[in-house]
């Protein structure tokens, strides 16, 4: 089996020199580069993945993302992306629960569930419990401020293009999913309900709770319905109820992501955009759309 070894730099900070990519190639013991974008990412193939240390010793801190795949198969044909700080920028429910006065305590729920300190769905429960009363059009003023994380349109625009499809998985809220999806061309889009009684929220959520377990099955349930093997699968995500779907799929990777996710993925962006993730499976610059 033969493989491939790709650097993506975080462009914002910094770019790939030929210095780098040559000691690179040499570290890795791979033939000749091939550029995928300019002074940004590169290929380089090799005969069987690299040593880490070794590769880490020649990047030191800089802010380069490292894929090793199998040559074979790069391209997915299937795509499952969580959506809160994933596909847009920050967390929904902290968002709602600062409209509700609760933002703080609402916050620090979030940041222990996503780090995996506690259960996902009882804690979702009770942060949407704490969002009782809450005027219907909090919803449409936070959907309003939401922004798309850098990457995610050619993302999604580029793998659409290409004939993959891709699904909005989140732990979310409808809401806001539907509205995603339409903005970017996501094929699905799954998540949480909340209750109402037509003007307020009630603080319940209907049940069952799409957790993390959840969204390993809907990747399995889409998988298999389209006829594609979980090794033709791509899930991307940050938090500790993503682990599932990242470790089905046959690439998972974990997007600036919290440390017990970032540790357990495969693989990880941790410096550059959602651009990373098309550049791990072998798009050149010119195929990207947007």
């Amino acid at each position: 089996m033969s493989y491939t070894l790709t650097l993506v730099a975080a462009r914002a900070a910094t770019t790939l020199d030929q210095g780098t990519i040559i000691a690179a190639r040499d570290a890795a013991r791979a033939g000749p580069p091939d550029m995928l974008s300019p002074a940004e990412a590169v290929d380089l193939p090799c005969a069987s993945p690299p040593d880490p240390a070794a590769l880490a010793g020649i990047l030191g801190d800089r802010p380069i993302d490292v894929f090793c795949l199998p040559a074979e198969g790069r391209r997915k044909r299937l795509l499952t992306a969580d959506m809160d700080s994933t596909i847009i920028d920050r967390e929904v429910v902290d968002e709602l629960a600062a409209e509700a006065g609760v933002g703080e305590k609402v916050a620090a729920i979030t940041a222990r569930s996503m780090a995996g300190e506690i259960d996902f769905a009882t804690s979702l429960r009770g942060r949407v419990a704490m969002l009782r009363g809450l005027d219907r059009a909090a919803l449409d003023r936070v959907a309003a401020r939401l922004q798309l994380t850098e990457g995610a349109r050619e993302l999604i625009a580029t793998m659409r293009a290409h004939g993959a499809i891709t699904a909005l998985v989140s732990g979310g809220f409808t809401f806001f999913t539907e509205r995603i999806r339409a903005a970017i061309g996501f094929s699905h889009d799954f998540a949480n309900r909340l209750e109402d009684d037509g003007t307020t929220l009630t603080g319940g959520v209907v049940e069952p709770v799409l957790d993390r377990c959840a969204k390993e099955r809907i990747l399995r349930e889409l998988a298999a319905q389209n006829a594609i093997p979980l090794s033709a699968t791509m899930a991307i995500g940050d938090g500790a109820n993503d682990l599932g779907m990242l470790r089905a799929a046959g690439l998972g990777i974990a997007f600036h992501a919290k440390p017990l996710v970032a540790t357990a993925a495969r693989l990880a962006i941790r410096y550059g955009s959602l651009r990373a993730a098309l550049f791990a499976q072998g798009y050149r610059l010119e195929d990207l759309s947007y």
